[in-house]
């Protein structure tokens, strides 16, 4: 962000000890007395650091700093961007990536359903559900449709929504949590978790056509086996919910929408 390390530990020291000189900067932040004037000039320098008097300084508001910092970033990255685009072949995505740690997934998950602007479909354990539903609710409310299969009892209500018919089974079978997330036909997070080794477990994040178009159409079809496995496996009558998921999953095909 253009400071180092020693400056904005002065900045931060200022904020809490003001007005202050040199040798009592030193003394409250620990930076030697030899380097501090040099730090604070530069912090005059960059107009975040004031010298009310000879030798007395002063740090300008913390809103107006976050204010600086945060104009200084969207230049920044706005120049990246120019520059990206002068050199990119858009061929990234063809490519699948991997993501590891359980928080970076999950921050990858957030990003994407936040960018959402058409439909959702989903595949999620309560583990996952409990972080992510919520994203889910307001991706919702601004129109996006949401398509859920709930590995497990459903931590949120969804208007397309059903609860995988063998979570258990399939979980112990694979030994961990499966995460699926389709985004808009154009984006996916894909992977599982491992149990006990959700850090190190890698999830799949790719925006590869073909990729994308197969992992919404297993979701889709999850819903067929939630429909055949209670009529035939459990030999229960279809219901009128039955009936409109049917039409509507039916009807949601990859080459109805596209």
């Amino acid at each position: 962000m253009g400071f180092s390390q020693s400056e904005l530990k002065t900045y931060l020291t200022l904020l809490s000890h003001n007005p202050a000189n040199g040798s009592q900067l030193s003394r409250f932040s620990g930076i030697p007395r030899a380097n501090i004037y040099a730090i604070l000039d530069s912090l005059k320098n960059k107009g975040v650091v004031g010298e009310i008097e000879e030798g007395m300084y002063t740090p300008i508001p913390p809103d107006e700093f976050l204010n600086r910092l945060r104009n200084k970033a969207k230049s920044e990255i706005e120049s990246v961007k120019k520059m990206i685009a002068a050199v990119s072949n858009n061929q990234f995505t063809e490519y699948i990536w991997t993501i590891k740690g359980y928080d970076n997934v999950m921050n990858k998950a957030v990003e994407i359903i936040g960018a959402a602007e058409q439909e959702l479909y989903v595949l999620l354990y309560p583990e996952e559900a409990r972080l992510l539903d919520p994203h889910l609710e307001t991706a919702e409310s601004r129109g996006v449709k949401i398509r859920y299969i709930s590995m497990g009892i459903p931590l949120t209500t969804f208007d397309i929504q059903i609860i995988h018919p063998e979570f258990e089974s399939v979980q112990r079978s694979h030994g961990g949590r499966v995460i699926d997330v389709v985004k808009d036909r154009n984006e996916i997070l894909v992977g599982m978790f491992e149990q006990d080794r959700e850090d190190e477990s890698p999830i799949n994040w790719a925006r590869n056509h073909w990729f994308v178009m197969a992992l919404r159409e297993t979701i889709r079809h999850d819903f067929y086996h939630y429909l055949v496995h209670k009529m035939l496996s459990q030999g229960l009558e279809s219901d009128d919910r039955d009936r409109e998921l049917y039409r509507l999953v039916n009807g949601d095909t990859w080459e109805a929408q596209s």
